[in-house]
This record gives C-alpha cells, sequence and structure tokens, in this order.
C-alpha cells in the first residue's frame, strides 16, 4: 500500500478529511471526546478494506487481543493515533492502577506490527507501518525502562505509554514505512443528527 502511487496519492487528500470528520463525530460543545480513537481507527480499518477487500481484512476481533486492532492476512495489526505537534503520548495500556503499570513494565514486549497516525493539525504529520521486527529491536538495544514511560506518581495520565525517543527511533527507521501528509481542515457542514433522522424517516 505504501508503494501504490494511486492509494499513496488519496491518502494524502483523504485522511486529514476522514479524521476531520470523525472529530466532529466525537466532539459535544467543542470538546472532542476519547471516543474519537475508535473512530479513527475504523477509518484506518476502512482504508484497509478498501486497499486489500473485505475478505482479507478481520476487524471482529475479540477482547482477550487488546493490543490487536485489526488483522491483514491473518497477520495482527495495532493501530494507534496522536494528535499533536510531536509524536508522543501514545498508549500502550490504558491503566491509571499503579501495580497494573508496573507489572505491565515488567513483562511487555513488542509483539505486533503497528500502524500509527501522527495527527498535526495546519502542520505535517505522516501515516507509518512499523514492523514488529524494528520494535522490537529499539526495544532490545534501549531496554524496557526507557522504552515503556509510567506514569508519574501522584497524576493521572491514563495510562503506559511508548517513550517519545522509543517512537521518534521507531518513525525513523529505514525498514518504517511512511507517508507524509499536510494535515489541513476543510469548511465541513456536518450535522451529527442527520443520518439517525433519516434513518428514523424511514417506513
Amino acid at each position: 500500500m505504501f508503494n501504490d502511487t494511486q492509494v499513496v496519492t488519496k491518502i494524502r487528500y483523504r485522511l486529514p478529511y476522514l479524521f476531520q470528520l470523525a472529530e466532529l463525530e466525537s466532539s459535544r460543545a467543542g470538546k472532542i471526546g476519547m471516543e474519537v480513537g475508535s473512530v479513527r481507527e475504523k477509518v484506518i480499518t476502512a482504508l484497509l478494506i478498501y486497499r486489500y477487500g473485505e475478505e482479507n481484512v478481520e476487524s471482529n476481533l475479540p477482547i482477550t487481543e487488546p493490543e490487536v486492532d485489526v488483522k491483514l492476512y491473518n497477520q495482527p495489526i495495532s493501530i494507534k493515533t496522536i494528535s499533536g505537534r510531536e509524536p508522543s503520548g501514545v498508549k500502550l495500556i490504558w491503566t491509571v492502577d499503579a501495580e497494573k503499570a508496573k507489572y505491565f513494565l515488567d513483562t511487555w514486549h513488542p509483539t505486533y506490527d503497528l500502524i500509527f497516525v501522527h495527527v498535526n493539525w495546519s502542520g505535517k504529520g505522516g501515516i507509518y507501518y512499523i514492523p514488529y521486527e524494528v520494535q522490537n529491536t529499539i526495544f532490545n538495544k534501549m531496554g524496557r525502562e526507557e522504552y515503556i514511560k509510567l506514569p508519574k506518581q501522584g497524576t493521572n495520565p491514563r495510562g503506559v505509554e511508548i517513550s517519545d525517543h522509543a517512537l521518534r527511533a521507531a518513525i525513523s527507521n529505514d525498514r518504517t514505512k511512511s507517508i507524509e501528509i499536510n494535515w489541513i481542515k476543510e469548511s465541513i457542514d456536518y450535522n451529527p443528527f442527520k443520518r439517525w433522522v433519516d434513518l428514523w424517516s424511514e417506513n
């Protein structure tokens, strides 16, 4: 996909629009809710279905595989998205429990390929395909305590993250596939209730 010129062009102009719709759909009183991550994940899954066919993409996965968001040709893939000027703050696990976070630090290691999207409105970001092998090489080189960032004591950041240093190393690795994106917002006339009203109006 990352070498398909036609698809790359479509991603560059279409992904910002679709992610803007995801934000509008997940907003209330001007504030974007946490559910925006799930909507963005659906957008990326739909991209895989568009490119590879519905029969080759499995998205209805059990919650027993919390890190796996989709399977492409039966290959598990994790999808992560983040907004901001710099690619940082990517959650590995959502928890506020200190013991769970410590257990995660002691036992976790990279297992799946990663699709990572860095959203930077009015700036440059991108979509990256980071193979498991790249993550694992960086993890082994840095060590788990430098690769994994625990929440600070007394704060409530809602999760354990990939360290900014590890993430930058992963997205800049020669084996990582990437598409640079200019994140420009459009003027969109969006009504989140219209499709539901239309469905109520059907006979």
